[in-house]
């Protein structure tokens, strides 16, 4: 009584793989998400792990967001640790 019927009863064998994509340590820390319709002013979203989120719009203000996205590579607590420095 109550007990489900048909093939959820009896179950469904399947054949699980380990996953083939192992990877190689890497992750994303940062984003930059750009949209710049075709005549529309553009917009840009650089956002961090870190905590950093700044947005741009316009034509000049989104390539120095760009810029400034580029260079927060080199000062990011998440990708510069002290401890990688040292052993290095």
């Amino acid at each position: 009584m109550g007990e489900p019927t048909g093939a959820a009863r009896k179950g469904v064998v399947s054949a699980l793989r380990p996953d083939p994509q192992t990877g190689d340590g890497r992750y994303p820390v940062a984003w930059l998400h750009i949209a710049a319709p075709r005549g529309a002013t553009p917009t840009a979203t650089s956002t961090c792990a870190c905590g950093r989120n700044r947005s741009a719009v316009g034509r000049t203000r989104v390539p120095a967001l760009i810029a400034d996205h580029t260079a927060h590579r080199d000062t990011c607590p998440l990708r510069n640790s002290e401890e990688g420095r040292e052993a290095a």
